[in-house]
């Protein structure tokens, strides 16, 4: 008699939560409230969330967009990240919303994504949170770049990655792009070398999180975000370890001439927001800086005249400087048409604009 009781309690509780999954995914459809753009909702809970997450070439927007575009126009509906969503190709569009963020739009990630975040990561807060923490992050940058430092440091990393390749027969630029990023921006936030044993420990979760962060959101073990959550549960202790060191130890820490330093000086973050600028800090610039870094190379391969102009500029203020001298401030400003090349390759890079809200 209870073994009966428990296997019909059993079954309704599936039924229930596949009745569940199939309402939050269609009932939507139901209630449109307004005009709904054309599209399709896709798998019930998985969405498309899978075919949107398809890897492709930096240089497209993808056969998912592509696709979509043709079928339903430039703006559409589908199903990401557990949630209804609206996508949007269109560059005007995007920029409207852009311009009213804060106003008509709230700015937010899916759900899933606070979970690999964290909670108080500046990338998931809204409104006073969010402008508090951004106003740090500036701060923290401008007093970063005032640095005579800051330059230094990304020229001697340059020049270790290029004296690399001396004995390499082959390089795979955009791996190597983004180990210079990822040692720039170690050294800038955490005061690190790429020759110290933490930086290789926290590249190793980090490339985890990086890996789990764009795959599909199911939190079993094994998977890619399960492990990315784990990830960033490691790169978090390894952070508050740091930190807690520099406090022991205050004099190393002005030595070291790093964000978090200057972190350790403002009294209005929690020990969690300390840590979670850090790790935003690691994203925000690890892929971006990356790739453009490798779209230039991509798009100076194509451009013989560009590529020529570019070394000229730098070899003129290479030719003013004594061979000790480090690049500062002036000579970047100089640098009129790498600026221009750095421009256009960001142009070229996001001709096709992509908001989903």
């Amino acid at each position: 008699m209870a073994e009966g009781f428990w296997l019909v309690v059993l079954v309704g509780g599936v039924v229930g939560f596949l009745l569940g999954l199939v309402l939050n995914h269609f009932l939507p459809l139901l209630f449109k409230g307004g005009l709904v753009p054309k599209g399709t909702f896709g798998w019930p809970l998985l969405g498309e969330t899978y075919s949107f997450l398809k890897p492709h070439s930096s240089n497209s927007v993808g056969a998912f967009l592509q696709d979509h575009c043709s079928r339903y126009g430039k703006v559409f509906r589908s199903h990401l990240f557990f949630s209804p969503t609206v996508v949007s190709c269109d560059p005007e569009l995007n920029y409207f919303i852009l311009q009213n963020e804060g106003k008509l739009f709230e700015c937010s990630y899916p759900k899933p994504i606070h979970g690999i975040l964290g909670k108080v990561s500046m990338l998931v807060a809204v409104d006073d949170t969010h402008k508090r923490l951004r106003n740090v992050a500036l701060s923290l940058v401008s007093i970063s770049k005032s640095k005579p430092e800051f330059l230094n440091d990304i020229e001697s990393i340059a020049i270790q990655i290029l004296d690399s390749w001396k004995d390499k027969p082959k390089v795979i630029f955009c791996e190597e792009a983004r180990k210079f990023t990822f040692n720039v921006i170690v050294k800038q936030v955490l005061g690190l070398t790429p020759q110290e044993p933490e930086t290789s420990k926290i590249l190793e979760d980090f490339l985890t999180f990086m890996r789990g962060l764009i795959s599909l959101p199911l939190y079993i073990p094994g998977t890619p975000y399960a492990r990315a959550v784990q990830a960033r549960s490691r790169i978090s202790s390894s952070v508050k370890a740091i930190i807690e060191e520099r406090r022991r130890n205050p004099e190393n820490s002005k030595k070291r001439s790093d964000f978090v330093e200057i972190l350790l000086s403002i009294d209005t973050l929690s020990e969690d927001e300390k840590v979670s600028f850090v790790l935003d800090s690691l994203l925000g610039g690890y892929e971006t800086t990356s790739l453009l870094v490798s779209m230039v190379v991509h798009f100076l391969t194509h451009s013989p005249t560009a590529l020529q102009q570019l070394k000229q500029e730098h070899q003129n203020i290479r030719s003013r400087k004594q061979n000790d001298d480090h690049l500062d401030w002036e000579d970047y400003k100089k640098m009129e048409f790498t600026q221009i090349v750095n421009s256009c390759t960001e142009r070229l890079s996001k001709m096709s604009n992509l908001e989903v809200t």
